[in-house]
């Protein structure tokens, strides 16, 4: 078969139909990919683990079935990664952490069962910064922004980030507590679903924070990010936490902004943002106008307090899911997370119960806020990918770091789904990512309108340069 010269970097559906019309292989797919990676992930490092041979045995395998005919899902010999938290029995799962880099689990993640059974193929692990929290363990090589090596990769999910937008898997699995999802989107022009807690079970996932985690994809469209959450939505009994419901199908989601309420709150929108993120959110608005939605002005509930009081959320419960290792292992840590769990060990019963009221307080008013609207929208980030050297000057401001997650983490603490999508460039040719937010239960209509913004525009088919 001939297969096309920028095959790397199709979109998942596309894929699907080639491989289920048997104009492409999924073994020729995998070869294709597994090369593509030995030849350029020594300078990404966005792998933990390449996991060849298993790749290329399931690839042979879903070739074997496809040709008798049997389709297990749309997701039939795709090939995917994981990031490095999700258990895959055989396969290492360090979490990115030292204590855990020969850690080698019995029993697949939830979601990694799921994958499996759908018939896609599994090329690997994905790096990611130690524990999920916000830096690398110092004895990993970080994944590197291939829009620019001086950029961040996008926090703890920086390896799938990575991986997708360099065209070195598909999609990928992700996990989201403060932005972990979002970020790596925006900073590498990908669209990627933070699902609403509990749509998609965390069973086999190692924890950061059990009432922040959200297990989602990373994508290159908001069709694949439909594609690949109905796979992986639903019950699952070994995560009494994960909701009953399942995901809309992808047949019934209308590609249009027609008869849509979409909420603004100006003020909420242009605080210590950048112009040229506000100027690329007012072409979305322009977009959304022209497609048949109309635009609400809404007040958003103050999100300055629960943004401020994340860390202190987090710390709290990452403190409980280290237990076990920490502090009895503390000089292992990297200096992050030790700061974390440290500062979560130290608050107060008082103190935190403060913080579960801040958050309490706010989940209310923003439900209020959704009742009168389908989705809001927001940017990603008040600027796009900040260099390793203002990131750095941002860790040493608790301000200016309340400021990066202040669009981000409040809906982790809220459970609220948001679908993160490129909506445009810098003049120096970064992306900038933005994102719609839905009630409780919304992936459905957050995927209708990124794929009705995705069908006007072209941002997320931009990819980049240096590859």
């Amino acid at each position: 078969m001939n297969t096309p010269s920028d095959l790397h970097y199709l979109e998942m559906h596309e894929l699907s139909l080639l491989i289920r019309s048997r104009k492409l292989s999924p073994v020729e797919v995998t070869e294709a990919q597994l090369a593509r990676i030995e030849l350029l992930d020594g300078a990404l490092h966005s792998y933990a683990h390449v996991a060849a041979e298993q790749a290329m045995a399931q690839a042979r395998q879903a070739e074997q079935e496809l040709a008798r005919g049997q389709c297990r899902s749309p997701l039939h010999g795709i090939p995917l990664a994981v990031k490095d938290l999700f258990h895959t029995a055989g396969m290492p799962t360090a979490a990115g952490m030292a204590i855990h880099r020969n850690f080698i689990p019995q029993q697949d993640a939830t979601v990694v069962t799921r994958l499996r059974e759908a018939g896609s193929v599994l090329l690997g692990k994905l790096q990611m910064t130690e524990g999920a929290f916000a830096t690398h363990h110092p004895t990993f090589a970080a994944p590197v922004n291939p829009w620019g090596a001086d950029h961040w990769a996008g926090a703890s999910s920086s390896g799938c980030g990575v991986a997708t937008a360099a065209g070195l898997c598909y999609a990928s699995l992700g996990t989201d507590s403060g932005g972990s999802i979002r970020f790596p989107c925006a900073a590498h022009g990908l669209t990627g679903l933070k699902p609403t807690w509990g749509r998609v079970s965390r069973h086999g996932t190692f924890e950061l924070a059990a009432s922040l985690d959200h297990v989602g994809p990373i994508t290159r469209s908001a069709r694949d990010a439909l594609f690949l959450l109905s796979t992986i939505a639903g019950h699952d009994p070994l995560d009494p936490t994960s909701l009953p419901s399942v995901c809309l199908e992808i047949p019934s989601v209308e590609e249009s902004f027609r008869g849509l309420r979409i909420g603004i709150d100006e003020a909420w929108l242009s605080d210590g943002v950048d112009e040229e993120i506000i100027e690329a959110l007012e072409e979305v608005l322009a977009i959304i106008r022209d497609g048949g939605g109309s635009l609400v002005r809404v007040r958003m509930p103050d999100t300055r307090a629960v943004s401020a009081n994340w860390e202190r959320h987090c710390g709290v419960q990452t403190a409980v899911a280290h237990a076990a290792t920490y502090p009895s292992r503390a000089g292992e840590y990297g200096p992050a997370l030790s700061r974390l769990i440290d500062g979560g060990r130290a608050l107060s019963g008082m103190d935190y119960q403060r913080v579960l009221l801040d958050a309490q307080r706010f989940h209310g008013e923003l439900e209020c806020v959704l009742n009168e609207v389908d989705l809001l929208l927001a940017p990603v980030q008040p600027y796009a990918a900040p260099t390793h050297e203002q990131l750095g000057a941002l860790a040493q401001d608790p301000e200016a770091n309340r400021r990066l997650i202040q669009f981000t983490a409040p809906f982790n603490v809220s459970g609220h789904p948001c679908l993160s999508l490129p909506i445009g460039f810098t003049a120096s040719g970064l992306p900038i990512g933005g994102q719609f937010i839905a009630g409780k239960g919304g992936e459905g209509v957050l995927c209708r309108a990124g794929m009705a913004l995705q069908k006007v525009s072209d941002w997320h088919k931009i990819r980049p340069g240096s590859l």
